[in-house]
């Protein structure tokens, strides 16, 4: 079968679902699972989920442990600074280069959801539907940083290692009520960016991912 065919698609719809059930937590990390297992969960076959084993492996989302089984990632110190030290090399070049780049339109889109985000939280109407809105505005953020450098090799990695940093975040630091600091933090990121001032930006951005990383090593 050609690489574009039916095998590739099966491999690619079950990376996605066991992804998608990792992220809302219905297998937990460091927990046990088997193959039969993962097939139950993502619905998809026996030979999809064989293949899609080895690619978890290499990515560091599971350890396969023999005579025990297949075992989720788990979030140790290890984990948590190589996710936070790899961010770091990834998004301070992305953002010097996205400093001058981004159109004016899309910082202002940017901006506008960053304040009106803040003005919520700041009026204590951080209702869950909106603490859901925030953590996708904070990642969105980031996401779009990364993606406009136009490279899928560094956007395939980025996110490999985004799932890692969800997972960092559901067990350490929620945005639970950190709305008002992210959204100050991204705004001072966002002053820089429209100041087409890269360096600034690079400083603004590190500060931002070393408190995260600060939280997430101190819990």
């Amino acid at each position: 079968m050609e690489e574009g065919g039916e095998p590739l698609r099966l491999r690619e719809k079950a990376y996605a679902s066991f992804t998608r059930h990792l992220l809302a937590r219905d297998v937990r990390p460091g927990q046990f699972v088997s193959q039969r297992e993962l097939v139950a969960l993502t619905g998809l076959p026996l030979g999809a989920i064989r293949e899609l084993v080895p690619r978890l492996e290499a990515e560091g989302l599971l350890t396969t442990i023999p005579q025990r089984g297949i075992q989720i990632a788990h979030i140790d110190l290890a984990l948590i600074r190589d996710a936070f030290q790899f961010r770091l090399f990834m998004e301070k070049e992305a953002i010097a280069l996205f400093t001058l780049s981004a159109s004016d339109e899309l910082l202002a889109g940017l901006r506008r959801e960053h304040e009106d985000t803040l003005a919520k939280g700041l009026a204590g109407q951080l209702t869950p539907e909106i603490i859901d809105e925030a953590q996708a505005i904070d990642w969105n953020l980031h996401d779009t940083i990364i993606d406009s450098v136009g490279n899928e090799i560094i956007a395939k990695a980025y996110r490999v290692n985004s799932i890692k940093m969800r997972l960092i975040n559901q067990e350490r630091f929620r945005i639970d009520g950190r709305v008002v600091p992210v959204m100050r933090e991204h705004l001072t990121i966002l002053d820089a960016i429209e100041s087409r001032q890269p360096q600034r930006a690079v400083e603004a951005i590190t500060e931002h991912i070393n408190n995260a990383r600060a939280l997430a090593l101190k819990v």
